[in-house]
């Protein structure tokens, strides 16, 4: 008896669109460690609320920043260790940001000479 063999490419579904680029998802990665929801970012741009999220855990695990479940911290206690250390994050880039201007402007202003590191 013959038994009907049907090439593999019978059973995909054409692709509705092309692949996110790897720039898009960075981006959205981005925003959502900037605080963001993924719900939010799913409504507003056309990837799904999960797709969003596997994309973060893709990168937080790239990157070693996966974390295991901290013992004796409740589940609130997590959520706002993970909210301080976006905060703290945040905070770090707007003050380097800052100290960057702030010698520049120093060094427009003609209070430090350029390229002198003091004596």
């Amino acid at each position: 008896m013959d038994t009907l063999r049907l090439s593999p490419e019978v059973f995909l579904m054409p692709k509705s669109r092309p692949p996110y680029s790897p720039e898009f998802r960075r981006q959205m990665v981005d925003l959502v460690r900037a605080g963001r929801s993924a719900e939010d970012l799913s409504r507003e741009f056309e990837p799904t609320a999960q797709s969003i999220g596997a994309w973060v855990a893709a990168a937080d695990k790239q990157e070693g920043r996966r974390e295991e479940a901290v013992p004796g911290l409740a589940g609130s206690e997590r959520d706002e260790l993970a909210r301080l250390r976006r905060e703290n994050k945040q905070l770090r880039v707007e003050r380097d940001i800052l100290s960057k201007a702030a010698a520049w402007f120093a060094r427009e202003s003609g209070a430090v000479p350029s390229g002198s590191s003091g004596s």
